[in-house]
């Protein structure tokens, strides 16, 4: 394969200081029973153990390119770390999964015999014991009966675990089944649509269920593959980093924020101001705060009177009022200007700045969303 050949399937392996489980990994991509063409790509977030040195080994070897992007680390930023791979990525399709889950032989076929346009596939982990997963070396995974590996208590998490994914799916819920990071597959297409994961998430959790519900959002419906296939995650020390309980996760109150937009800011790419859709009043030119909001938005598109945008912008002093359909919705107040409660009430978001203090409304703009 070369370098321009078409990539089918591109696996997107993240990881941070655990060399042992990565080469696991690899080479359970290495096994892999299916009929395509894929390649793997290893995000790694800063790691001071022989990560390289194991990604190099793999590519020496493999059917496969394997391509290997690195960061300084400063904390906890996994959206990040799964973004720098997905703009390495080739493939029409990716399949993320985590550097600590190994992927049984026929992991990459049952994602293509699933896959549809529209759709991405929810996968799940099964928890290896301590002992289990220390009888796991990479020279005997050919070998290994995988599925034997598995307890029965986490085979039966897993299946509730799909019975519940398949109902909530059939009810067209809103926010679930939700979407773990660590072992799904979205079209490549589908996940630029959203401008992949919000890299605002740093620190642990929150930042797979945002994905989830973008995906939705753009109209993309998520399922489970677990009736097919699922990781199995190979024992380690809990991150330290890590909540307890998903509501005492550093990340709650961001994620739980009204006025999500489809598309992150700061995703694959960063979104400025001027390059999302406005719907600015018509009154924005009638007061200084108006004036300037409307100068540093110049040139941005903007949506005309009752038709859908991405943030809806209502300033006061003005006469504005929220009346489209927008994904936020942002008041923004000058000093002690007075905003009836029915507008407070609608915005997803309100900001004070001081009058004529150009650089903090800039400040809210950039930010909002």
């Amino acid at each position: 394969m070369t370098a321009t050949d078409p990539i089918d399937v591109s696996i997107l392996v993240n990881t941070f200081e655990k060399p042992r489980h990565l080469a696991l990994v690899l080479e359970s991509i290495a096994l892999q029973r299916a009929d395509c063409r894929l390649e793997v790509v290893v995000s790694d977030d800063g790691s001071t153990a022989d990560t390289a040195a194991v990604v190099a080994a793999c590519a020496a070897h493999a059917p496969f390119p394997v391509r290997f992007t690195t960061q300084p680390h400063d904390g906890f930023r996994l959206a990040r770390v799964r973004n720098a791979a997905a703009r390495l990525a080739r493939g029409d399709y990716l399949l993320f999964l985590d550097g600590d889950c190994v992927a049984p032989p026929h992991h990459v076929a049952a994602h293509l015999a699933r896959r549809r346009h529209g759709t991405a596939l929810l996968g799940y982990c099964a928890r290896l014991s301590r002992a289990r997963s220390e009888l796991l070396v990479p020279e005997n995974l050919p070998h290994a009966d995988l599925a034997a590996l598995v307890p029965h208590a986490e085979q039966r998490a897993l299946a509730r675990r799909w019975r519940k994914a398949w109902w909530h799916a059939a009810l067209r819920h809103p926010t679930k089944p939700r979407l773990a990071g660590g072992d799904f597959g979205v079209w490549r297409h589908d996940f630029a649509r959203v401008n992949g994961f919000d890299e605002r998430f740093v620190g642990w959790g929150q930042e797979d269920d945002d994905l989830g519900l973008r995906l939705r959002s753009a109209g993309v419906r998520l399922e489970s593959i677990l009736d097919a296939t699922c990781s199995l995650h190979v024992w380690h020390p809990t991150d330290p980093s890590a909540a307890v309980r998903w509501r005492d996760g550093p990340n709650v109150a961001y994620f739980e924020r009204r006025g999500r937009l489809t598309a992150c800011r700061r995703g694959l790419v960063a979104r400025p101001a001027a390059s999302l859709r406005w719907g600015l009043p018509d009154d924005l030119a009638a007061t200084p705060l108006g004036r300037t909001a409307a100068r540093l938005l110049a040139g941005c598109p903007r949506a005309a009177a009752h038709e859908p945008c991405e943030i809806e912008l209502v300033v006061r002093p003005g006469g504005g009022i929220f009346h489209r359909e927008a994904e936020c919705r942002l008041l923004i107040i000058e000093d002690a200007a007075r905003a009836e409660p029915t507008v407070r009430r609608r915005a997803d978001r309100v900001a004070c700045v001081p009058s004529g203090d150009a650089a903090a409304l800039e400040a809210v703009l950039a930010d909002a969303g």
